[in-house]
């Protein structure tokens, strides 16, 4: 560790951000502090342990900025982890979204699952979030198949499939009166907070119809829908005596780990709870804060009103989202945060062996890897494969693994282009793609990279990279004839000596997996998909403009595939209706 003794006594005792570079100048950690000076002194002059003491090995310089208040500190620190996402900031480990169920505020409103409740471009009404995404997507079912809303997202010119079933009310050629849509609206919306009495006498007076008539098959179904509502969509009433709406969080910290608890209480019901287990630095109370930030900045709509502990800072996350933040000390709250903190500690004890063997068997590879290649070292790695159809129409994937955990909103993926007739011409193309953009945009090199294969895929990144003028390790996955890892090769095309019962090999082939389900993942999506856009996405030189004309123009698949080039050039250049045409061929 180098002696900061100096550069610390300059450091003021005022408020501010302060960040962590190692030896590349690559900040790997943004924190703030009311007390510059103190804090940093704090990383450097008192025995460290767990994340903080990799932290610690790994600074070679610091960085601070001096701020007027905490809030600001606060803000800086948020910012600038936004723009560096640093190795060493907290890293959530489920990156998934909770969904929310949206019931579009318009003339003709639609029920439907949504996950990305930041960019929505029409009013609506949002209950969630939705911890059990299976019971988010049942409601939805229930409510389409009880209530005949709009189910097309563009009402279209003909009656279509669920008119005939009695699902729909055929919005697009029928004049629907207001107040039938506003009595089956306020409906749904009590039902959506917690009321099922409800859309319960309604299945229940459609089950006996059925069984009337002798339909057994739809009495049965209307049977399990019933079940649905009492068993997995029931919430638990929380004796409130109100129909408040907000998120109750605690947490419990041990030995270089914190697991937060957070209620999520709608309308006096407990809609659902989340927990997630965290390496820790040394102040719980700022990584409790910069986690919530993390946490809602993903999609998780912050209400009106949270309800903390006593030890975290109420005024910061007030005046940061401008809401109404308490610290109960007595009464149901306290004891609704008491039944949080006994969730977070009991989920501590649950999986701390877990997390604490797994920490400890990936430093171990880390330091296997280093000495294997001989190099000082190695964190951050990328992986590549790619995918393709009869042999053609190439997608590529670059996953992203930190310490062997994936950074998975660092993946990328790439269409080829249609000119590229095999694995190596299209590996060619990522791999220059990738690298060309990280020196244009000044990117975070790997410290390796891992190819999904041996020699020849070796080879080919090698050369590229040459080209580009830089200098990165690189190894190759090789497999046997059943498709599985079998030996490692480096970049002078050597096998390697590492045991298949390692842990290096384990966390290695890990990344193999990922790589191979991403890439093919991708390509299975568009093609699962069936539509005309999500097929438009595959081919090169068709974007987010050029896709729009063209489903504005022909509208299906099955007149896209009849147009000729010549028509295809009215709306695309040459060389891409070209493209489009062979590749609709192939189809």
């Amino acid at each position: 560790m180098k002696d900061f003794r100096e550069k610390l006594a300059l450091v003021p005792t005022k408020p501010g951000s302060y960040q962590m570079k190692n030896k590349d100048g690559v900040i790997i950690y943004v924190g703030k502090a009311k007390n510059l000076q103190r804090r940093l002194r704090s990383y450097f002059t008192r025995t460290v342990t767990g994340k903080t003491k990799m932290l610690v090995e790994d600074i070679d310089d610091f960085e601070y900025i001096v701020t007027s208040t905490e809030l600001e500190s606060l803000i800086l620190e948020i910012t600038l982890i936004k723009k560096y996402d640093p190795k060493y900031n907290i890293l959530l480990r489920d990156d998934k979204t909770y969904p929310y169920i949206e019931l579009t505020n318009e003339k003709y409103p639609i029920v439907k699952m949504v996950r990305n409740t930041h960019r929505r471009k029409i009013k609506s009404h949002l209950y969630g979030p939705y911890p059990n995404a299976t019971a988010a997507r049942k409601t939805v079912d229930i409510i389409n198949r009880l209530y005949p809303l709009r189910k097309c997202e563009r009402l279209g010119k003909e009656l279509c499939l669920y008119y005939h079933i009695n699902e729909c009310l055929g919005y697009c050629k029928k004049e629907v009166p207001q107040d039938t849509i506003e009595n089956m609206k306020k409906e749904i919306i009590s039902f959506l907070k917690g009321n099922a009495d409800i859309v319960t006498q309604k299945i229940t007076k459609e089950m006996e119809k059925a069984s009337l008539s002798m339909n057994y098959e739809r009495a049965i179904e209307l049977r399990e829908m019933l079940n649905d509502v009492e068993t997995t969509l029931k919430k638990q009433k929380i004796d409130l005596n109100n129909n408040e709406s907000f998120d109750l969080i605690n947490y419990y910290a041990d030995k270089n780990y914190l697991s937060i608890e957070i209620f999520f209480i709608r309308d006096g019901l407990l809609f659902g709870r989340h927990n997630e287990i965290i390496q820790t630095m040394d102040n719980i109370n700022d990584e409790v804060i910069e986690y919530l930030i993390k946490f809602y900045d993903k999609g998780t709509i912050i209400p009106k009103m949270i309800y903390i502990p006593q030890e975290i800072d109420d005024q910061l996350l007030a005046n940061y989202y401008k809401i109404k933040v308490f610290k109960p000390q007595k009464g149901k709250m306290k004891d609704l945060l008491n039944l949080a903190y006994e969730n977070a500690k009991e989920q501590m004890e649950l999986q701390e062996e877990t997390l604490k063997k797994d920490d400890e068997e990936r430093k171990k590879a880390l330091r296997e890897l280093k000495e294997l290649l001989h190099i000082d070292k190695v964190s951050r790695m990328e992986a590549f494969d790619n995918s393709h159809l009869f042999g053609t129409f190439y997608v590529g994937g670059m996953i992203v693994f930190d310490d062997f955990l994936p950074l998975k909103d660092e993946y990328r993926k790439y269409k080829i282009s249609t000119e590229v007739k095999d694995d190596l011409s299209a590996m060619r193309e990522v791999i220059y793609r990738r690298y060309y953009k990280v020196l244009m945009e000044n990117l975070v090199k790997p410290d390796l990279i891992v190819m999904d294969g041996g020699a020849t895929q070796i080879t080919v990144c090698k050369e590229v990279i040459s080209s580009l003028g830089l200098h990165i390790p690189i190894i190759g996955l090789v497999k046997d004839d059943k498709h599985r890892t079998s030996h490692i090769m480096n970049e002078n095309l050597e096998l390697l000596d590492v045991p298949k019962n390692s842990n290096l090999f384990l966390f290695l082939t890990r990344i193999q997996d990922e790589v191979h389900r991403y890439a093919i993942t991708y390509h299975r999506n568009i093609k699962s998909k069936g539509s005309l856009a999500s097929i438009l996405d595959l081919v090169p030189g068709i974007g987010e403009v050029r896709r729009k004309e063209l489903l504005k123009k022909f509208g299906s698949l099955k007149k896209l595939k009849e147009a000729s080039i010549e028509e295809l050039k009215q709306i695309i250049p040459e060389e891409v209706a070209e493209s489009l045409f062979s590749y609709l061929k192939e189809i």
